[in-house]
């Protein structure tokens, strides 16, 4: 997911799914990369909903619909601060959160009853288990596969020295 059409000379994919509080935990990295590099560096959330989080596919499919309805990151943002409330309340706290951005709840709710975000989040996740993603958060940088889902501790500041010396070359 990516809702820049930015031209940024390094991408971060970063390998997330919406129940998941490690990824919640990552964001506050996230967000430091992305005030440090701004326009130079273009974080992408890929989806890889794991099958243990009931809710993680639906979060992906509505995190997709916030793409379409111009609110991506916000969302992502609201629904990682609500990961226990999105296992006890699944589908309906997405529909929710999207009310309470400011997005068309009801074609959120038309939307994970279609199916019409499918596609995307089936070749988020495919991509993945094709580059050895097997847990969530996982990062990509130039290449290099960096892995949150043990530990967070260091991985901003190896994601940085890649991303710097990409921006260098």
């Amino acid at each position: 997911m990516s809702d820049s059409s930015s031209s940024a000379p390094v991408v971060l994919d970063v390998w997330c799914e919406l129940q998941c509080p490690d990824c919640h935990h990552a964001l506050a990295d996230v967000n430091a990369l992305r005030a440090r590099y701004g326009d130079r560096i273009e974080v992408r959330l890929r989806h890889f909903p794991l099958e243990k989080h009931k809710h993680a596919y639906a979060a992906a499919q509505a995190a997709e619909e916030a793409i379409a309805q111009g609110g991506g990151w916000p969302y992502v943002e609201a629904v990682l601060a609500r990961t226990g409330d999105l296992a006890k309340h699944g589908e309906k706290l997405l529909v929710e959160v999207a009310g309470e951005l400011g997005l068309d709840a009801e074609e959120f709710d038309t939307a994970l009853i279609d199916g019409r975000h499918l596609l995307i989040v089936d070749a988020d996740q495919a991509e993945g288990r094709a580059i050895g993603v097997t847990g969530t958060p996982t990062y990509v940088i130039g290449g290099e596969r960096l892995d949150g889902g043990k530990s967070q501790e260091g991985l901003r500041e190896r994601v940085e020295e890649i991303a710097d010396r990409l921006l260098a070359g």
